[in-house]
């Protein structure tokens, strides 16, 4: 079912005010249904039936549409797995009646169905019932006639009956239970009507069901599918931030100053093409601001230019489960589109593709041209030389002010304090700044002058491209002290120790300061009774810096002093010059450092005009969609382990594992889908976590904030002040939170068929070998660090490290449609306490056909699941579960977006039941 353009804006325009849901804090209200001596017209004839469920708002009101149970078919005493659940939010009270339409669908596969009878009941009289159930006559259309009963029985998630709560608790002591449990204490309804969750995760959709367990006892299952308010604030934060970052790139360029005319034309038309980036930034960005629909991007409008930075269908999607006397628990998985940039389509390929052709297109620019060859190691290398000289500059200037505070009132502990994390900060800005790139691009950037005339032609920038590619030779022992003057390659054009000449006055005005320091403090003790003279610094050590060889940093520090000396500001008048001449030699530092860096940038800018920039852009909209998707799980997990002390051990010593499961095929335009998805989630890599105190419990103060560049991002996660003081200390003293992003792909579809026959799935084997040996690595470093008990148990005896074996074999064998990678991966995932994502091309379809199969297998494997009970669970989560109701909520039509002949193709436990689709646009 295509969609027009208009339709597509209203779609996601919506009403502002019916977006938000009120959730109140009474667990909702929900039941299961059966039915027993069902009278039909032909007796011989044995019914399918279902039941249709409507609210009837009033008398004189017509029912509203609800929901439906599944079909059951061949018996008059049907009993239905699908129950009913008032979700949060929904008016819901006592008087509040429901209507019960039972059906006859005399041919289930064309849904032509009679009306057998209908009954109502008020939700009071359900509570206040002493079993809990209530036995309801079913009548005719015309209430002459009683054709049968049916059978309305409250279940109770996350409610135990007495003694079951200490019987679980005795259970579980000391032990983690199955999986990801609920606290023995309190409700889940508690948990996901929290603050914390209403400020991320809005608009739900409940199914319930109950199934029955080996020892026939019956389980109840929820699902709950929400939309999450980070589809479209991570890629807003994110683009305000690339336009920053892109202004000041077009700053740096104009700043090198004086270049030869080839090189002045090159920077035009970078800083033109950086202009027309910004602009189309900013009028996306406007676009966006405008929005206040859902908060999801349907797969109708992944097209859309406007929302190509938005994730296509990002969706949270939780199971819980309640067993007789065992502890509650749930699991996670968030669905989301394959990211990747749909609008600029893949006639040329993906990222993955494109991105290697662009490095042939560099070396063969800088072989015309005779300039230096950066690496793709070299530009990471550039940005991230520009944020550190972002993050410590102004970090050295703050703490030589607060030297001077300290001298100002004239005490030698906080003096001496302070001139310890100035001198440490200087330090590591050394060893941050003084790389061998830097040096490097500063010959690249002189010969790039006007007027520069190589006297050794061309052959000399081939010795500077060797000279980039070369190692870099290994530092002294002190970070202060001088390469050797012939780490720099020969040029009679260049002075060649003003490098080090600017690094030399970096440690000679550090030690001044020092020295001074020294000083002063001698004239404190010496002017005490019985203090210990100390040796006065020479007027070598006072040296102020100019050109010439770097001194050694001392390497003692001033003896302990304490109390007052000298008169206020005499210390900060005798330092003050000192430190202004550190500031000056720091900022002569980073403008060397900033020029070359940003000629660097330059040059991989004008390697390929336009074709490198609208890569940049395509890789921009790809990670866009990534980091909300990775953001939105790790959000859920985190508010999820708030109370599991093992797993913020595991958050804050190792970091998490982020398992995304593709079914993309590698035929076509999903192989470039594919190429787009797997750079997008390498680049997850950049980014880590950080947990902060929010300002209050004000949804607006408990949103995850971006900051950062794009060679690193941080995203800040607010905590509630009762529940930040509550974590360890590592976390919130700001410790970074690393994700290791994995990947893993296999292809279901009727295209994969064709490319498993005729064509080339060498992308999907490398893609699934290469993240196997990524998340082997991780859990070989999570077994050294972290005890494995602190793990999710489960009830399966299959131990990880088989299960990695199992993996690893499966990854390099040749097997058509091994969907057993993509088992194995999740279970592995799971558990490892990591973040599940299950994408297809738009989170819909196949998708579906996956979380519900996963859901399944989870039921039959920790929970007991009865054997005879595995295809019609399926079905039913299928048919009636929170999935169809998301392809309802995408394209407006409850069908899968499949046809026979595809799903031929399918393997046959991805395929849905019957009726449930046909062919419509995915």
């Amino acid at each position: 079912m295509e969609m027009k353009a208009g339709e597509q804006e209203d779609f996601l325009a919506g009403d502002a005010a019916g977006a938000e849901v009120p959730i109140p804090r009474q667990p909702p209200v929900e039941f299961s249904l059966a039915c027993r001596d069902l009278t039909v017209a032909t007796p011989e004839r044995r019914p399918s039936t279902a039941v249709h469920v409507a609210l009837v708002e009033s008398q004189e009101c017509s029912p509203g549409a609800y929901s439906c149970t599944e079909v059951v078919q061949g018996t008059r005493d049907p009993l239905f797995l699908t129950g009913v659940t008032f979700p949060p939010g929904h008016p819901i009270c006592e008087e509040t009646r429901v209507k019960l339409t039972v059906y006859d669908l005399k041919n289930p596969s064309s849904e032509t169905r009679n009306i057998l009878g209908y009954t109502t009941f008020s939700v009071g009289d359900l509570l206040k019932s002493k079993e809990q159930q209530l036995t309801l006559s079913l009548r005719t259309s015309d209430g002459t006639s009683t054709v049968g009963a049916v059978v309305v029985t409250r279940l109770k998630m996350g409610e135990m009956e007495d003694g079951e709560a200490d019987h679980i608790a005795a259970d579980v002591q000391g032990q983690k239970c199955t999986l990801l449990c609920e606290s023995v204490h309190g409700t889940t309804s508690e948990k996901d009507n929290s603050p914390l969750m209403n400020a991320v995760f809005e608009n739900p959709v409940c199914k319930v069901y109950r199934f029955q367990t080996v020892d026939n006892d019956w389980m109840t299952v929820r699902e709950q599918m929400t939309e999450c308010t980070l589809s479209f604030s991570i890629p807003r934060q994110l683009l305000a931030l690339y336009v920053q970052e892109d202004m000041g790139s077009i700053e740096e360029l104009k700043n090198l100053g004086e270049l030869s005319p080839h090189w002045d034309n090159l920077r035009k038309e970078v800083i033109a093409h950086y202009g027309q980036v910004i602009s189309s930034y900013q009028e996306t960005l406007g676009e966006l601001t405008k929005l206040t629909g859902p908060s999801f991007k349907p797969s109708c409008c992944k097209g859309q230019k406007y929302l190509e930075f938005v994730p296509i269908n990002l969706h949270t999607q939780r199971m819980h489960v309640t067993c007789p006397r065992k502890a509650d628990a749930f699991y996670d998985v968030i669905t989301v589109g394959a990211p990747a940039a749909h609008f600029q389509g893949f006639k040329n390929g993906g990222l993955q593709r494109l991105l290697s052709r662009y490095e042939t297109e560099k070396k063969n620019f800088s072989t015309a041209y005779q300039c230096i060859y950066f690496s793709p190691g070299d530009t990471s290398k550039a940005r991230e030389v520009l944020a550190n000289i972002g993050q410590l500059q102004p970090l050295i200037l703050v703490l030589a002010d607060r030297l001077l505070e300290a001298a100002q009132h004239g005490c030698l502990d906080p003096l001496k304090e302070a001139l310890q994390t100035l001198s440490d900060k200087t330090e590591q800005f050394v060893h941050a700044l003084k790389d061998e790139l830097v040096k490097t691009a500063l010959l690249a950037l002189h010969a790039a002058r006007p007027g520069y005339v190589s006297r050794r032609g061309p052959a000399v920038c081939n010795n500077a491209a060797g000279g980039a590619g070369a190692e870099t030779p290994p530092r002294q022992d002190s970070p202060m002290q001088p390469q050797a003057q012939d780490s720099i390659p020969h040029r009679s054009e260049y002075d060649e120790e003003e490098w080090d000449r600017v690094w030399a006055n970096v440690a000679k005005s550090l030690n001044c300061i020092i020295a001074m320091v020294d000083r002063l403090q001698d004239h404190s003790e010496n002017n005490n009774v019985g203090a210990p003279a100390t040796e006065t610094p020479t007027e070598a050590q006072m040296e102020m810096p100019q050109a010439g060889t770097m001194p050694p940093v001392p390497t003692s520090t001033p003896t302990a002093a304490t109390g007052k000396a000298g008169s206020t500001g005499e210390w900060q008048e005798k330092l003050y010059p000192l430190v202004i001449t550190l500031k000056d030699c720091v900022a002569e530092v980073v403008d060397h450092a900033t020029k070359s860096m940003a000629f660097v940038l330059l040059q991989e800018a004008a390697c390929s005009i336009p074709q490198g920039l609208l890569l940049k852009q395509r890789r921009d909209v790809v990670f866009s969609q990534a980091l909300a998707a990775l953001t939105c799980g790790f959000v859920m997990k985190l508010y999820a382990g708030l109370e599991d002390k093992g797993f913020l051990q595991q958050l804050h010593t190792v970091g998490l594992v982020a398992q995304f499961e593709s079914l993309l095929s590698t035929y076509s335009e999903e192989i470039g889908m594919l190429e787009d998805m797997e750079v997008g989630i390498s680049d997850l890599q950049r980014v880590t976590f950080r947990i902060t105190e929010a300002e209050s419990q004000d949804p607006a103060h408990l949103q995850p904030v971006v900051s950062g560049r794009r060679d690193h991002y941080t995203v800040e996660v607010p905590l509630p002040h009762e529940t930040f003081e509550a974590l360890p200390d590592e976390i919130r003293e700001g410790k970074p939170l690393q994700v290791y992003p994995v990947l893993f792909n296999v292809g279901i579809n009727e295209q994969q068929t064709i490319a498993e026959r005729f064509g080339d799935i060498s992308l999907q084997e490398r893609i699934n070998q290469k993240n196997f040996e990524i998340l082997d690595g991780y859990y070989k470093s999570l077994s050294d660090k972290v005890p494995l008990e602190c793990l999710p148990c489960s009830q399966t005896q299959t131990d990880l490290k088989e299960l990695l074996e199992t993996l690893g074999q499966n990854v390099v064998t040749k097997k058509r449609k091994n969907v057993e990678i993509l088992w194995l991966a999740g279970t592995i995932c799971r558990r490892l306490n990591g973040i599940r994502f299950t994408s297809c091309k738009s989170a819909k379809d196949r998708t579906s056909m996956s979380v519900t199969l996963e859901q399944c297998a989870l039921l039959r494997d920790e929970h007991h699941l009865n054997k005879d009970y595995f295809i019609r669970a399926l079905d039913c989560m299928r048919r009636e579960g929170c999935r169809i109701e998301n392809v309802q909520k995408n394209i407006r039509c409850r069908k899968y977006a499949f046809n026979m002949l595809q799903l031929m193709a399918f393997p046959k436990c991805y395929r849905p039941p019957e009726g449930t689709y046909g062919r419509v646009d995915s």
